[in-house]
């Protein structure tokens, strides 16, 4: 077996054991799956009401500094709320500043110029993290606004939510249902048929295996340009080494090693 047959084998093996709670996997499977992506918000919302006519996966979203974040699943419902779902492995990636700046970039989206800032719709930034990062031993955080009135504590009420779900709760209630199939790697032992088909096609379906093997060999080029990229900022900086010489130890185009020089005075 060649190694390219390797990669090819080992990648085949790595999608038999994805997950939902796998973020790209989970985008992957929630990419024009509406109804997918509405079941989820449903369930950890507790609401029925919610229909979702939008959803988009891996959504690049920047505030007016420049500052952005690539949202694992951005959905708007029929009443124009919006919801930023994100998925979690490591504790690190789910803390209190994260959720803040998700909620933040959400706000600055939703309110468009010359709108009334009443006006502006609800927000839902949800973490669906692989531990109980919280340690409530609860399935469910929601994260509200309150105000101090003497020893009373009062809603804020400004439509700004943070909830955070524990991916360890195995109750037998939806939630823990939905839970149990984020973590399934067998489509046919998931609960939600809505989420277990889509799973199901790109384990199981020719099409299917071969689309996720694609996207992985492109994340994985994706990664290798990343660390050259890395390795040509730090050569850079050391000023030893010349442009077209950085260009040719990375295998960059000398016009990106040219890019990330002027990016690297800016930052300096």
């Amino acid at each position: 077996m060649n190694p390219t047959e390797q990669t090819q084998q080992k990648d085949l093996e790595r999608i038999k054991l994805l997950r939902y709670i796998d973020d790209e996997f989970m985008s992957v499977c929630l990419t024009d799956n509406l109804e997918g992506v509405e079941l989820i918000l449903q369930i950890v919302l507790g609401r029925k009401d919610i229909k979702v006519i939008s959803a988009q996966t891996q959504k690049l979203m920047k505030n007016l500094q420049g500052r952005s974040a690539i949202l694992d699943v951005h959905a708007t419902d029929s009443t124009n709320r919006e919801f930023d779902v994100e998925i979690q492995r490591a504790d690190a990636g789910a803390g209190a500043k994260r959720a803040r700046h998700n909620s933040s970039l959400l706000d600055a989206h939703l309110l468009k110029p010359g709108k009334d800032t009443e006006n502006i719709p609800d927000s839902y930034v949800i973490f669906i993290t692989e531990n109980d990062v919280m340690k409530g031993n609860q399935a469910i955080y929601p994260v509200e606004r309150y105000i101090t009135i003497g020893e009373n504590k009062v809603l804020f009420g400004d439509g700004s939510h943070i909830l955070y779900v524990n991916g360890t709760y195995r109750g037998n209630d939806e939630i823990g249902k939905l839970m149990h199939d984020f973590s399934c790697t067998s489509p046919d032992d998931m609960n939600y048929e809505t989420l277990a088909k889509k799973a199901r096609y790109f384990k199981q379906n020719k099409e299917g295996v071969a689309a996720m093997s694609k996207i992985m060999e492109e994340m994985r080029n994706e990664a290798e340009q990343n660390k050259a990229k890395k390795t040509a900022v730090h050569l850079i900086k050391l000023g030893k080494v010349s442009l077209e010489e950085i260009a040719e130890v990375t295998e960059l185009p000398l016009d990106t090693v040219k890019d990330l020089e002027k990016q690297a005075m800016q930052l300096a």
